[in-house]
């Protein structure tokens, strides 16, 4: 079994954010790119993430997680030309949803018109 230190140094070592919200959105965990992004920094921990997003967003965020209790794993939520954000799901061995993360993918490039499936 991997202990938790041993999982959190190799998210540490990930370029890019990594942010995990349980269920409620709540944030449980941010990788150091990940503090290092958000504005709000460490504070983030342990707060809503609905509550630092707009109506909009809050309705897409919930949706999206009730997608992913039917089965969904997957969903591109920002795609501009900074980058592909994605929120992805995070299950336990039975299959039970216990969250989500966020997961940050480079621009496409002009003329790619893939789309992600769940």
């Amino acid at each position: 079994m991997v202990d938790a230190s041993f999982l959190a140094a190799v998210l540490d070592s990930l370029k890019d954010p990594v942010l995990v919200a349980d269920t409620e959105h709540v944030t449980r965990y941010m990788n150091k790119a990940a503090v290092a992004h958000y504005e709000e920094g460490e504070s983030l921990i342990g707060l809503s993430l609905l509550e630092c997003h707009n109506k909009q967003s809050q309705r897409m965020m919930i949706e999206i997680l009730a997608e992913m209790h039917q089965g969904l794993d997957e969903r591109l939520i920002t795609d501009d030309e900074e980058h592909r954000i994605y929120m992805r799901v995070v299950r336990d061995s039975d299959g039970r949803v216990l969250g989500y993360y966020e997961r940050y993918e480079p621009p496409r490039e002009k003329g790619d018109d893939q789309d992600v499936g769940g």
